[in-house]
This record gives structure tokens, C-alpha cells and sequence, in this order.
């Protein structure tokens, strides 16, 4: 009597598609809830991003007005506007090359790092340069509030810096961002301004002044940079779900046919002994 031996490890491999293509199917569904999540964080971010756009660029014009412009040469500050999550593609990647590709020019210069993806890229090559970092960033919409307190920490730093100038990405579509670099002037370069004889502004006012339009500047890069992050993880995952959808495809017939081997080779058994028992 000849029987045809069936490979025992034909079960396995059934078993671990299967198992697989149910991972897979996991994941896709975490994936899209995720997508759906960002698709709804992303509106609000824009408005946010808006909002803080107006503040930002009126801030700016009494600067513009005055022509006010930073030094070459001198201390500098390089505040980078990041979160500390991931998932988004590569937005923390962009910003940090940019960064890296300022320090390259100047490696003396100051960081200051919001979010952890930033300065954990960031720390590998230029540790020694961070003087202060914030986490718990990219949670939720930023605040003006939240962008003062940043501002707070940095003028309790002590230091005085002779231009600053900060890193975030640009919001340009719901498909694209872009790194983007705006200065943020100092007490002393809006004294020396070209046209600063034109406003009356008193010695006190002056200092909030300034305080208050880096605060702003910060604001607007945080909520630039929150409505990317969002957009870029929409992207992301919808990218996600659809390669997901085609491992789906794929191991769903590789498993339809390993199955269908299998059963076949059972017949095969089966036919077989009983032509040996005739």
C-alpha cells in the first residue's frame, strides 16, 4: 500500500497566513480610525492656524514699517517648533534637516526645542547646543498662553541674543507644508530700526513689546506646525490603510490557494486508499 505523504508544515503555513491576514485587517482598522481622527482635528487646527497667522503678521508690521533687521555676526537663538508624536510622515525629519542644515553655517548658535521628535533628531549631533526644551507639545491646539510661558522660560534664560530666529513648518495645503524659518527681532535691533523715530513708544512698553511679538511668533509657529502634523498624519495613514488593503488582497489569495492545496491533497489521500483497499 503507497500513500502520498502530506507536508506536515502545509498546516503551519496555513495557519500563519491566516493568522497574519488577521493582524493585517487589525491594523487597517486602527489605521483608518486614525485617519478619521486626524480628518477632524485637521479643520480645527486650520482655524487655529488662521487665527494665530492674523496675530502673527500683525505683529510683524510695526518691524516691516520700522525696517528693522537682525545682525550677521553675534549671539544667535534658534528656537524650533516641533510636537512629540509621531505617525505624521516625515514633518520632523524636514524641520530638523533644516535646522541642521542653519547649523552647519553657524554651530555656535543657541537651540531651544519644542516637542521631543525635534530634539531627540536634533540632541544626536547638536546636544551641546540645547539650552531648553519643552515637551507635552502637539497634544492639543497651542494657546497663546501656552506660547508665553515658553516665552517666560526663554527670557529667564538670561542671555541675550543678538538675532533669534525660529524654525516651523508652513502649512502651504492640505497635501504639502513646508520648513520655514521667520526672525523675531530684539529690543535693541527695534531701537536702531531706520524709521523707529516715527512711533512714540516709552522705554517700559518698549520691553513688553518685545516679549509679546516673540510670544506671538511663537504661537503662530506652534499652530502652523500643529495643523502640518495633522495633515501630514491624514496623509499617512490613509497611505497606511491602503497598502494595508493591499496586503489584504494579496494574502487573502495566497491563503485561498494554500487552503485549496491543502484540501486538495487530503483528496488525494483519501482517493488514494481507498483504490488500495479495492
Amino acid at each position: 500500500m503507497q500513500v502520498s505523504a502530506v507536508p506536515v508544515n502545509t498546516y503551519a503555513t496555513l495557519r500563519e497566513i491566516e493568522s497574519r491576514l488577521k493582524s493585517i485587517k487589525n491594523i487597517e482598522k486602527i489605521t483608518n480610525t486614525m485617519k478619521i481622527v486626524a480628518s477632524t482635528k485637521l479643520s480645527r487646527a486650520q482655524r487655529a492656524m488662521f487665527e494665530s497667522r492674523n496675530y502673527g503678521e500683525t505683529s510683524n508690521e510695526i518691524y516691516t514699517k520700522a525696517e528693522t533687521t537682525s545682525p550677521e555676526e553675534g549671539k544667535k537663538l534658534i528656537i524650533v517648533s516641533s510636537s512629540d508624536k509621531g505617525l505624521c510622515g516625515g514633518i520632523h525629519s524636514q524641520i530638523s534637516k533644516a535646522v541642521r542644515s542653519k547649523l552647519a553655517s553657524e554651530p555656535d548658535a543657541d537651540l531651544v526645542v519644542l516637542g521631543d521628535k525635534a530634539k531627540t533628531q536634533l540632541a544626536r549631533l547638536y546636544a551641546n547646543n540645547i539650552v531648553l526644551s519643552f515637551n507635552q507639545i502637539g497634544k492639543e491646539i497651542p494657546t497663546f498662553t501656552e506660547a508665553m510661558a515658553i516665552t517666560d522660560q526663554i527670557f529667564k534664560l538670561g542671555t541675550t541674543y543678538d538675532s533669534i530666529e525660529i524654525f516651523y513648518n508652513k502649512f502651504k495645503s492640505g497635501i504639502s507644508f513646508e520648513p520655514t524659518s521667520v526672525p523675531a527681532f530684539t529690543e535693541t535691533q527695534l531701537k536702531e530700526s531706520p524709521n523707529f523715530s516715527a512711533y512714540e513708544i516709552e522705554e517700559d512698553v518698549l520691553a513688553d513689546l518685545t516679549e509679546f511679538s516673540l510670544a506671538n511668533a511663537i504661537f503662530w509657529a506652534l499652530a502652523e506646525g500643529h495643523a502640518c502634523e495633522q495633515s501630514a498624519r491624514r496623509s499617512a495613514m490613509d497611505n497606511a490603510s491602503k497598502n494595508a488593503g493591499d496586503m489584504i488582497g494579496k494574502y487573502s489569495i495566497l491563503y485561498n490557494r494554500t487552503r485549496q492545496a491543502v484540501i486538495t491533497n487530503e483528496l488525494v489521500d483519501i482517493i488514494t486508499g481507498a483504490s488500495s483497499l479495492e
